[in-house]
């Protein structure tokens, strides 16, 4: 029995086949394409592939990919020290909000994918797979500004659900060294570093059990 969970459990570490690699790999390039397509939204937009797949943790049967939609533009969300405004760094308000870009990243999928394909959740876009690629879910967020008394700042993301509060994260470099690494990528190839690659490889197996 020994020998028999050790093949199942080697078996469970390995990543993906090639075949569903492609399905989502296919699915990023979709979703790429669709907002490319939008003329208002390509210059404006960073793409970028966040969770299990990034991390290359993904196991077989995990059946869906995330995708980070990041604004770009001259609005943005903000944390000021106390005493401090927008006035104190030189911001301006702008009236193109959260709300506008996620209304405007649905209409760009609905527009590649058609309506069917598509259903918006409170966080999160949901595209529907197909025989060509995965299911994945297209977060729409907006570039956070955290500012300290000498005018600098660290740079995260937020994200605006369509009901509760806004959730702040700090996924990956976006622009420049002021700004947060990923942590989670970044941890994750340390551990695996650290175990001689066996981290990733036990983090599918507990993955494929859950499942």
């Amino acid at each position: 029995m020994a020998g028999d969970w050790e093949s199942v459990f080697s078996g469970w570490a390995r990543p993906p086949g090639q075949a569903e690699t492609d399905r989502i790999e296919n699915a990023i390039r979709a979703i790429r394409k669709a907002l490319d397509a939008d003329s208002a939204l390509r210059p404006l937009t960073k793409v970028f592939v966040q969770g299990s797949y990034r991390n290359r943790v993904n196991v077989r049967r995990d059946s869906d990919v995330d995708i980070g939609v990041l604004y770009t533009g001259n609005s943005f969300g903000t944390y000021y020290p106390p005493g401090t405004t927008g006035d104190t760094f030189g911001n301006v308000a702008v009236d193109y909000g959260q709300a506008d870009f996620k209304n405007d990243v649905e209409h760009a999928l609905v527009a590649a994918f058609g309506r069917q394909a598509v259903t918006r959740g409170n966080n999160a876009f949901h595209i529907h797979e197909n025989s060509y690629r995965i299911d994945a879910d297209v977060v729409p967020l907006f570039t956070y500004r955290q500012y300290v008394a000498d005018s600098n700042y660290i740079c995260g993301v937020q994200l605006y659900p369509d009901r509760g509060s806004r959730i702040i994260n700090w996924p990956e470099r976006l622009y420049d060294d002021r700004h947060w690494p990923n942590q989670h990528y970044e941890n994750a190839i340390a551990k695996n570093s650290a175990t001689n690659r066996a981290y990733k490889g036990a983090v599918r197996i507990l993955k494929t059990l859950r499942n």
